[in-house]
């Protein structure tokens, strides 16, 4: 009963000024690092890559499961 009255009484957050929400944005904003052109290339063509191995991979393994189940079909 206690901990109720504790938390009905607690103070309401104030809410956030336009202005100083705009301040707050462009202080977090300043912190942002972006990568360089090199490292966009580098990640977008390992990107490339794995997609294809992955996509290669999963056809084989598709095909190998479709290849097994058409063999269990022609047994029954």
């Amino acid at each position: 009963m206690a901990e109720e009255k504790a938390k009905s009484q607690a103070p309401a957050k104030q809410k956030t000024t336009p202005g100083e929400f705009i301040r707050q944005v462009r202080t977090e904003s300043s912190k942002v690092v972006w990568p360089t052109r090199q490292e966009t290339v580098t990640t977008a063509i390992f990107v490339g890559i794995m997609v294809l191995v992955l996509s290669l991979f999963f056809l084989g393994v598709d095909s190998l499961f479709g290849a097994i189940v058409q063999w269990l079909l022609t047994l029954a």
